[in-house]
Order: structure tokens, then C-alpha cells, then sequence
């Protein structure tokens, strides 16, 4: 069995939701796997509670060189020698995803948002076809008005040195829960130092737009062409920004698909608890019953 690391950038407002994920990871893997949470400085008295032999609690400014300083009452960083544009805090939890892979002794990363649960037992071979781990890849989901995904396309390629994409339509790469190898994640790293001539933390905080999940897709398929076996169903996922009532809810993990081992309900639709909790009762009930 390969050895699986979990990791999740967190915060103080999300910390119930990690409460529930935290939960999942512990019902729904070995006992030899630990839960990683990045969170803010500020944030961790909100998550010490979770601390202990399965979880560890990283404060994700000090994954930083010294050359990075903190703005005074913010969650916002600077980089001394080149202080535009500046790290925030959403660029950070990406960060932080990218430099597990050279902190954490495992054979795969699970990365896992807050507002996402596990339902099933999960392990590296949910996500492997014959010993290789899948891509999160969603054919042609990029469409022409989605500006901010091919921001991301554009910015990817050009760490990684690549030509301008094709016209869109492009693959889909983000998700709120996959597996990463952490050996392809430091690859990575490299080529980018190599092509920017930057260390690739520098390289990659130094956008203003960017994306760890499409980065990451992009050097699979268009640096290694490892043409990987894909995945896209591990995860039931919603992005639905209104709120759901907990009929809405169950009626969604009501088509939990049978080989998903996660659920999400974007913590963007501020869907109350007890209807966020019904629908987790309700996928243990569909999964207990197939």
C-alpha cells in the first residue's frame, strides 16, 4: 500500500468545515494517514484542537524565505526583492499545496478542500488504473467566457515555457478533491526554476492570476505527455453559490455517482449546517445501501 499524506489550506472561518472533513479522513483512511492543515499564524488557536498523531498543523507563513514579510493586520505577504504584485492569501493556499510535496514523506497527496467530506474508504488506488494515478481532466470544459480559467491556461504555460494555448475549448483541470504525486509536483518545481530563472516559489507567487491545479494538469500533459488514465468523478462536487435547504441538499447526495469517494458543497453558498449535515448523513445512508 502506498503511503498517503492528506493536505488542506485552511482558515479560521472555515474551521467547522474542516471539523467535518478532518472527521472523514479519519473514519475513511488508514490509520497510518495524517491530515495536514495549512493555516494563517493568526488562525492557530482555531485548529490546535485538531492537533495529534493524524493531524498536523502547519503555519503556512513559515513555509516562506525570510524574504517574504508579512503586512501589518492582513493575511497578505511581500516579497522583499520584488514587492509587486503582492502574496495573498488565496495565491498562499496554493502556495502551500506545491511545497507539501518537498515537506512531506508520502507516495501520494491527497489535496482535499475544507468544504469537502470523504464517504468512502479512500486510498491511493481510488484514484490509480493499473498503478498509475489518475488526472483531473474535464475535456473541453474551458469554454471562451470563462476569462479567469484561460488566465490560468495562459499564465500556466508560460511558467512551464509552453507556447500560448489553442483557442478554447481547453481541459478543466480544478477540483476540490484529488490525488497529486508528490515526485511530478517537485519535477515541476524544477522546470519552473528552470524557465523563469527564478526559484519557482518566486516564479509562481509572482502572478497575479494563477492556478496550482491547472499548472499542475498542464506540465502532466503538456511537458511529461504521460497521457495519464483520468478521474473526473472522484469527488460529487457542487459550486451552486445560493443555499441550499436540506431537501436540496439530500436531493444531491442523492446521486452520489458509485465510485465517488468525496462530496462538496461549495462553502460559497453559505448552505446552513444542518442541511450540509443532512446531506452527509444521507450520502453514509446511499453508500451503506449500494
Amino acid at each position: 500500500m502506498s503511503k498517503l499524506a492528506v493536505i488542506t489550506p485552511s482558515y479560521a472561518p472555515d474551521a467547522g468545515l474542516f471539523a467535518e472533513l478532518h472527521r472523514s479522513v479519519l473514519r475513511h483512511t488508514s490509520d497510518d494517514t495524517v491530515h495536514h492543515v495549512f493555516v494563517p499564524a493568526r488562525d492557530r488557536r482555531a485548529f490546535a484542537r485538531f492537533e495529534g498523531p493524524r493531524c498536523r498543523l502547519w503555519i503556512r507563513s513559515e513555509l516562506l524565505p525570510r524574504r517574504y514579510v508579512r503586512v501589518p493586520f492582513t493575511d497578505v505577504h511581500v516579497n522583499c526583492r520584488r514587492p509587486w504584485p503582492p502574496l495573498r492569501g488565496w495565491v498562499m493556499q496554493q502556495t502551500v499545496k506545491i511545497a507539501s510535496a518537498g515537506l512531506i514523506d508520502a507516495d501520494a497527496l491527497l489535496i482535499v478542500d475544507s468544504d469537502a467530506v470523504l464517504v468512502r474508504p479512500t486510498g491511493v488506488e481510488s484514484f490509480s488504473v493499473d498503478g498509475r494515478l489518475c488526472l483531473h481532466r474535464v475535456e473541453n470544459a474551458v469554454t471562451a467566457d470563462m476569462e479567469r480559467h484561460l488566465l490560468w491556461h495562459r499564465v500556466a504555460r508560460e511558467l512551464l515555457g509552453l507556447p500560448p494555448p489553442p483557442p478554447p475549448p481547453l481541459p478543466d483541470y480544478v477540483t476540490a478533491l484529488t490525488f497529486w504525486d508528490p515526485r511530478i509536483v517537485l519535477g515541476m518545481r524544477r522546470h519552473v526554476t528552470e524557465v523563469t530563472g527564478r526559484d519557482w516559489l518566486d516564479a509562481f507567487n509572482g502572478r497575479l492570476h494563477v492556478s496550482e491545479f491547472v499548472l499542475y494538469g498542464v506540465f502532466v500533459d503538456e511537458v511529461l505527455k504521460a497521457s495519464p488514465p483520468v478521474n473526473t468523478t472522484i469527488c460529487h462536487l457542487s459550486y451552486h453559490h445560493e443555499p441550499w435547504d436540506e431537501t436540496q441538499a439530500v436531493a444531491f447526495a442523492d446521486r452520489l455517482p458509485p465510485d465517488a469517494v468525496g462530496m462538496m458543497i461549495s462553502a460559497k453558498s453559505h448552505t446552513p449546517h444542518e442541511a450540509r449535515m443532512a446531506a452527509i448523513r444521507r450520502c453514509a445512508q446511499v453508500v451503506e445501501s449500494s
